[in-house]
């Protein structure tokens, strides 16, 4: 398991959100996002696996971008948000950073995990 992981529910029909496409990137000192790590939520909603193998992990910015288009079109519902980006800071790269999506057609949050 990587040490940034995410977890999507979809709020709206009470169960994990398979499929979702994710992408990490890092912020770069000139500002730009460099792509690190990409995922797709499995069965339980879950992308475990975000970073290579053998990544180091520092600290900085990062974002999580969630293809919510994708997903709510594959379940054939009409959506608001075309994607939702999390932007995050790491202070302290010892540890294990776990950011769940709350999801829903017309609204979203989020919090920092365990």
């Amino acid at each position: 398991m990587s040490a940034i992981t995410t977890h999507v529910l979809d709020t709206s029909r009470g169960r994990p959100a398979d499929g979702v496409p994710v992408v990490l990137e890092i912020e770069s000192a000139d500002g730009s996002w460099k792509q690190i790590g990409a995922a797709t939520t499995d069965a339980d909603g879950r992308a475990k696996d975000l970073l290579p193998p053998n990544f180091a992990l520092h600290g900085g910015v990062y974002k999580l971008t969630f293809d919510t288009a994708s997903y709510f079109a594959s379940q054939k519902v009409e959506s608001f948000y075309h994607e939702v980006n999390i932007v995050f800071e790491i202070h302290d790269p010892a540890q294990h950073y776990h950011v769940p999506l709350l999801l829903s057609p017309f609204g979203y949050s989020t919090y920092r995990g365990s």
